[in-house]
């Protein structure tokens, strides 16, 4: 589960092949401190969620990947979480901000990830694209000079 995704066709294949399972694309760097506490969550979150869910690390700098995805998703902060279901992109309404496409920042707590994640999953299942953030609003990360832009 520890895959970073350097090209286009690597982030293609697994939203494409990946069915019944939400997708969790980390777009960020491995280098960047906030990045690291973002993975550090999510990898001690794999063993709670390897029934809904598939999380990527997802390299911004990679050329490949920057033209594509990082414009279509508009990742301008890092890191940034996309979310996808059936080759579907998956939103949230996280209350704090008007973007509902991504989760911006880290998580305070392991167990805010895994209610997020379990949300989008049941949601999703019941033929929703949008769904509302489990997390308290005094837990979910403004985007307010939190966040490095790259």
């Amino acid at each position: 589960n520890d895959v970073e995704l350097n090209h286009k066709d690597e982030v293609d294949a697994v939203i494409c092949d990946t069915e019944e399972k939400v997708v969790v694309l980390r777009f960020g760097r491995t280098d960047d401190p906030t990045c690291q506490l973002c993975d550090d969550i999510l990898a001690r979150s794999v063993p709670a969620l390897s029934k809904m869910a598939v999380i990527r690390r997802v390299n911004v700098d990679a050329e490949s990947v920057s033209k594509h995805y990082v414009s279509y998703f508009d990742i301008s902060l890092i890191p940034s979480l996309v979310f996808l279901f059936n080759a579907q992109h998956m939103k949230c309404d996280f209350g704090a901000t008007s973007d509902h496409t991504k989760w911006v920042g880290t998580f305070q707590r392991k167990q805010d990830f895994i209610d997020l994640v379990e949300v989008i999953y049941k949601g999703a299942m019941h033929g929703k694209s949008i769904v509302q953030c489990p997390i308290p609003p005094n837990r979910v990360p403004s985007h307010c000079n939190k966040w490095d832009a790259f």
